[in-house]
Order: C-alpha cells, then sequence, then structure tokens
C-alpha cells in the first residue's frame, strides 16, 4: 500500500517558509514526470541545500498546498491533481532566501501548468488538539543548540510507507513512524503532530494547544484502529484500494484507542466545525510546458 505520498511535505515545507515575502521566481527550474516506484511502497520528499531546491515523487496538489501555504485536503480540482506525480528541480535566484520558495513555485505553477484557481470559505468539519484539563503529562524537549546553528545547512525530508508502516523524517532531528500498533515521535511539535496525524483520520486537525515546544513521546493503538489508520492514510493520500480494505472504513469513525492514548498524554481531541479556506482549480495542464 503505497500510503505515503501525501504525508510529509506540503506541512513541513509550508511551516518551514510561513511568513509573506514580495513575489519572485526560480532562476532555473525543470519539471519531469516521476519514476515509476515499486508497487507497495512509496518514497517522496524534498531538499534544499544552499540555492538548489528539489521535490521528488510529489502531485500538482502537493505542490499548489505547499506554494499556497495550505494543506492538501484544501485543494480541489480533477482527481488528476492527486495521482500524477512529478520531480521539481530549481535554482533560487542569487541574494533569495528560502522562506520565498512558495512564491516562486506559485509562479512556475502558473507558467508550466497554466494553474488558474479561486479561494472558497467552507465549514468543515474539524478535530481540535488541545490540552486536556488535567494538564500536560509530557515533558517538553531542551532546545536543540545544534540545531539552531544550523539554519543554513541543508533541508532534507523524506518518507516511505508500505503495508508495513510509514516512516517520515522531518529533518533537524524530527520524525515519526507509525508501525507496530504505536506512532513514534521525536522532537516533534504540536502544530507537526496535528498535521501529520490528520493524514489517518476523518477529518482535519487544527492545533489549539499553543504550545511551542517538541517533544518525544509514543501513542499506542489497537491493532484494528492501527490498520484503519494505515488504509485512511493511503485513501487520503490518493491511493486505490481493493474493497476488502475499504471496508475498514465503513464505521467512518476515527479510532477510538487514539483519543485515549492522547488522553494519557494530557491532550484532547474534540469533534467540531470550523470555517476553513479552500482552493479551487479552476484550470490546469496534465502536462507542463517544455523545460
Amino acid at each position: 500500500m503505497n500510503a505515503t505520498r501525501a504525508i510529509l511535505i506540503v506541512f513541513a515545507a509550508s511551516a518551514l517558509f510561513a511568513q509573506d515575502s514580495p513575489r519572485v521566481q526560480f532562476e532555473v527550474a525543470s519539471i519531469r514526470p516521476s519514476a515509476e516506484q515499486p508497487t507497495g511502497t512509496g518514497t517522496a520528499g524534498v531538499r534544499i541545500d544552499g540555492a538548489q531546491v528539489r521535490w521528488t515523487a510529489l502531485t500538482i496538489k502537493d505542490y499548489i498546498a505547499g506554494a499556497y501555504r495550505v494543506k492538501a485536503y484544501q485543494v480541489s480540482g480533477p482527481d488528476w491533481i492527486g495521482s500524477d506525480r512529478f520531480d521539481i528541480a530549481a535554482t533560487l535566484p542569487p541574494g533569495i532566501p528560502a522562506s520565498q520558495i512558495p512564491e516562486m513555485l506559485q509562479h512556475l505553477l502558473e507558467e508550466r501548468f497554466q494553474v488558474k484557481l479561486h479561494r472558497e470559505k467552507k465549514e468543515f468539519p474539524v478535530y481540535t488538539l488541545e490540552v486536556a484539563k488535567g494538564g500536560l503529562k509530557m515533558r517538553e524537549n531542551a532546545p536543540d543548540t545544534e540545531a539552531a546553528k544550523a539554519d543554513n545547512a541543508p533541508v532534507n525530508i523524506t518518507g516511505s510507507g508500505s503495508a508495513q508502516g510509514i516512516s517520515v523524517d522531518l529533518g533537524r532531528g524530527s520524525s515519526y513512524a507509525l508501525s507496530n500498533n504505536k506512532f513514534e515521535a521525536k522532537r516533534l511539535t504540536m502544530a507537526a503532530l496535528a498535521a501529520n496525524l490528520e493524514r489517518f483520520l476523518d477529518r482535519p486537525i487544527v492545533d489549539m494547544t499553543d504550545l511551542k515546544g517538541s517533544y518525544d513521546f509514543s501513542l499506542d493503538f489497537t491493532e484494528e484502529d492501527y490498520r484503519t489508520m494505515l488504509v485512511r492514510a493511503a485513501v487520503n493520500a490518493g491511493v486505490v484500494l481493493p474493497p476488502q480494505a475499504l471496508r475498514l472504513l465503513d464505521g467512518g469513525a476515527s479510532p477510538i484507542s487514539l483519543f485515549d492514548a492522547a488522553q494519557k498524554l494530557g491532550l484532547k481531541l474534540d469533534a467540531r466545525k470550523a470555517p476553513l479556506d479552500f482552493l479551487v482549480i479552476d484550470e490546469a495542464r496534465k502536462t507542463p510546458t517544455d523545460n
């Protein structure tokens, strides 16, 4: 089961580059269809090294979400934008910081894929992530002084997934894995937890904890809930699954053992509705113009 595609880059890159900037464009950029990956596995990621940026095996939906600083479920359009994958290699202009990558990616998508879109606001079912009444039961990690010194070091975000589980490296010591009925996190912030955990659930998660630190923790699930989360991750990633796998989602609800595990950490997930911004794709080319 290829459960990786939408798990890693959109929310990670958006967090890294979330500041308003003047619009600019890449000095040079090439776009190519991604190579076929072995059945039952999947790998995707982004690497930023100085002026060089390389994305691997992402869909147009992923690129649009990263470019406009939204999540993949907030982008709607034809089915192919969530299935056809492309690799992009680009060079930043001299003196332009990585914080402006989203604006440059917007320009590239409009120029090469002829993307035209508009925004809509919709009331949407969500889970809010909050600190439980009894208080947080996790200890915040000490600041990573080495990471602070490495602001200009290469950023490498990768992930892989299969029927045996999912592993994502968010870079600079932050990572998580879903396998063996557990979600195990290292140096994960609550914002990153919300952005990543929602890929395994039936609705988005809005972080309302107001916690800024990072944490190491583990969430234990029943085997049935664990399997359901893997299937939902694949469905959210646009993977076509056999009917017998999809039957695990027939109940529609998110895994009860997740809510119990969150309570043990001093967190709670609460179901409610909230207004969210959506990007609606009006036009886009399936094949980009020549490099």
